[in-house]
């Protein structure tokens, strides 16, 4: 028969309420019932076993064999005199006194460290420059569950004469937290509980929330509880669970490379991503040094029954990696566990910080907030895959967090993050594609000044993107049809956007600098001309550049033409003139889509909605025939007068539409309107307006509206 048991006495928070789910789920496993199942239902821990109540409740009391748990490397761990050992001490000498077939391999384990503290210290705790070896004496010697505890607080790196022990953060420093001794709780534990059971029946309590007694345990069980009275049976089970959370060291495929310790979904902090976040997060400050902070750690929850065998291959599996690199903050733990949470039944993840708080001697763990994986694997969130080109990301990170960045790096750093942190928990949504795009602008807005530009520009980016943010509006169409616009230099097939206008570029990927190798500066190049503070100085200011340029090389027509399917509207044009356009947040987009990768454009075929022809006035009709980048359909020639865009930009739309006049009459054009007057604010209006490139079709339709009589070339139009 199967029983089910809600265990009420288990949550996800705190962290040792989460950890005793684990405990519970494997020491029935090992020691009871192999077939036993636990899951996730809200936010309380279920088992499926063929046990009773009363036969679970009388394991724990009567059979249950606790794991060797020890710490001789650190203080108060029972091994050694003096009065801090005291307590630990007495419990060690119980179980190597007992008989009881519970303590068997606890009893044989001690009995080992003890001979291994002669050989290796003397009988004395080991020095700091002789704890590596003796730690490695450990791990070589014990056997059975203890290599299962030596794996959860410690990883070695290295080997031969130099032997560096590293220590995952959930048990501190390799079992110690602060002043504090994880293992010596856990002794007190083991006395209360079982040499000693006078708390019997609380483990009913414990287990099932049972409200039986209400026996509790004033104990400093470090960062697993940050504040309250417990109960030694929730310290047991915690540290029992705590045990499937092992580390390992990882490295790449060539023996030469760096090896580091990867626990079980741990990555350093990360200041975004949850409410009330700060920098102080990320840190640690020891005697008024800022030093990395103690990272933080996901944990699943699930709610599929699950095997223990299966739950632990998840943790061992739990090293996180993102499909270009090893996950080390919160947006790369994002990307790591989505599809593998997708694959193995996991719906959520908790999220936990160890951070230091009270008298900055000791971390607790605190829940951060949860992450919801998504019910079906999503292949538009590939597209974030870009932001991992040659480790943007990565490089932009700790960019930001060195002493000397610029403060506004750092705070739109972090407010990429948390873009990134709500797209994927809605990633079916445009508006929050448009703001990382507008994030990774800012970023770059602010490496234009000098700072973090070593990250380099964004990087370029597939197409996906413009379908994922693609909201219909009139700035998201404008904003493509800006940015991947340009022309072709010297007749060659090489296209030149307009990139180039914002940021000093030596290539799509590289910031061009003065050459210093020692004190590198961004370099000065008279094309960056366009500065980000108001978008129709900017739209103005590439324009004017272009006709330099093209008047330079001995080119008369307007040098700028749209790429294929990246065509102003001529509805989109009429709200820009008319005002009703957000062109700063316009221009921001096009900053962003100038970072596509137009080689993979061109063999794209993107879903822009066409909307009915609505066209703006003849009169500016009429300015922006005269910019035409193409022959017109008579065959004639519109010189392009960079005098035009200088009137508009002054204010003066009337001896702007002059100068085009008499130009377009020049090239057999007569048109209809015969003057334009319009407010200053509405002429620079009309200058930005002409930074929007139209294709030629929308030319052609242009010079048949301003001038009936001519007739439009179909060849010209297809």
């Amino acid at each position: 028969m199967i029983h089910v048991y809600k265990l009420d006495g288990c949550a996800p928070t705190p962290l040792i309420n989460y950890l005793k789910a684990l405990g519970i789920l494997r020491l029935l496993a090992e020691q009871l019932d192999i077939n036993v199942r636990g899951w996730w239902v809200g936010n309380c821990f279920s088992i499926s076993t063929t046990f009773d109540m009363n036969a679970i409740i009388s394991f724990f009391r009567e059979k249950y064999e606790p794991t060797p748990i020890f710490n001789p490397w650190g203080g108060r761990s029972g091994f050694y005199n003096g009065s801090s050992e005291k307590s630990a001490r007495e419990v060690l000498d119980s179980i190597v006194a007992s008989d009881s077939p519970r303590f068997e391999t606890y009893r044989n384990t001690i009995i080992l460290i003890q001979k291994i503290i002669r050989d290796v210290a003397g009988e004395q705790k080991p020095k700091d420059e002789l704890k590596g070896k003796f730690i490695l004496s450990l791990r070589n010697s014990v056997r059975g569950k203890s290599i299962l505890w030596m794996d959860t607080v410690s990883s070695i790196v290295g080997s031969g004469d130099r032997i560096d022990i590293m220590h995952p953060a959930i048990f501190g420093t390799g079992g110690n937290e602060g002043s504090g001794s994880y293992t010596s709780a856990y002794m007190a534990a083991i006395k209360k509980c079982i040499l000693d059971p006078k708390l019997d029946a609380s483990l009913e309590q414990v287990l099932f929330g049972h409200n039986l007694c209400n026996s509790s345990w004033d104990q400093n069980v470090g960062q697993f509880v940050p504040e309250g009275i417990i109960n030694p049976w929730d310290i047991l089970l915690s540290f029992e669970g705590a045990c499937l959370i092992r580390s390992g060291i990882t490295s790449r495929n060539t023996t030469d490379s760096v090896r580091w310790m990867s626990s079980p979904f741990y990555i350093s902090g990360s200041a975004y991503g949850y409410a009330g976040e700060s920098r102080i997060d990320e840190i640690k400050m020891n005697k008024g040094k800022e030093l990395p902070g103690n990272g933080e750690q996901w944990f699943p929850l699930w709610p599929s029954p699950m095997t223990y065998q299966e739950l632990a291959h998840i943790f061992v599996e739990g090293r996180a990696a993102s499909k270009r690199r090893r996950a080390d903050d919160g947006w790369a733990m994002v990307r790591a566990i989505t599809d593998r949470g997708i694959r193995q039944g996991i719906s959520e993840f908790i999220r936990y910080g160890y951070l230091q708080r009270n008298n900055l001697a000791t971390h607790f763990a605190v829940p951060l907030g949860r992450y919801r994986v998504p019910e079906k694997h999503l292949p538009i969130l590939a597209c974030t895959d870009d932001l991992e080109k040659n480790n943007w990301i990565s490089k932009l990170r700790k960019n930001a967090h060195q002493k000397k960045a610029a403060s506004r790096l750092l705070q739109i750093e972090q407010n990429l993050g948390h873009k990134l942190f709500d797209l994927s928990a809605r990633p079916s949504d445009p508006s929050l594609w448009q703001q990382v795009l507008i994030a990774m602008t800012d970023l770059e807005t602010v490496m234009a000044t000098g700072n973090g530009f070593h990250s380099g520009p964004i990087p370029p980016l597939r197409p996906e993107w413009v379908s994922a943010a693609n909201d219909n509006s009139p700035e998201f169409r404008l904003a493509l049809a800006f940015a991947l616009q340009g022309s072709f230099q010297n007749s060659s097939s090489n296209f030149d956007g307009v990139r180039r206008h914002w940021l000093p570029l030596k290539t799509q990927t590289r910031f061009a600098t003065n050459g210093d190798t020692m004190n590198p500066r961004l370099d000065k190049k008279p094309d960056v001309v366009a500065f980000g503070r108001d978008a129709v100085d900017d739209a103005i200011a590439v324009m004017k550049r272009r006709m330099v340029e093209s008047a330079q090389n001995g080119g008369r027509l307007f040098p700028l033409i749209p790429t294929r399917g990246a065509s102003a509207q001529p509805a989109d044009l009429c709200r820009v003139l008319a005002g009703e356009v957000d062109l700063q947040r316009t221009m921001l987009l096009a900053r962003a889509f100038m970072a596509l990768d137009l080689r993979m454009w061109n063999a794209f075929h993107p879903s822009i909605s066409m909307f009915p022809l609505d066209y703006p006035s003849d009169t500016w009709l009429a300015i922006r025939v005269a910019h035409s980048p193409w022959v017109l359909p008579n065959g004639q020639v519109v010189g392009a007068d960079p005098a035009i865009i200088r009137r508009l930009e002054s204010g003066d739309a009337t001896s702007a539409f002059s100068i085009a006049q008499r130009r377009l009459r020049a090239a057999g054009v007569h048109t209809i309107a015969q003057f334009a007057t319009v407010s200053p604010q509405t002429a620079r209006l009309w200058a930005a307006a002409l930074a929007f490139p139209v294709s030629k079709n929308y030319l052609a339709n242009f010079v048949s509206r301003i001038d009936p009589n001519t007739s439009s070339d179909k060849e010209y139009m297809s």
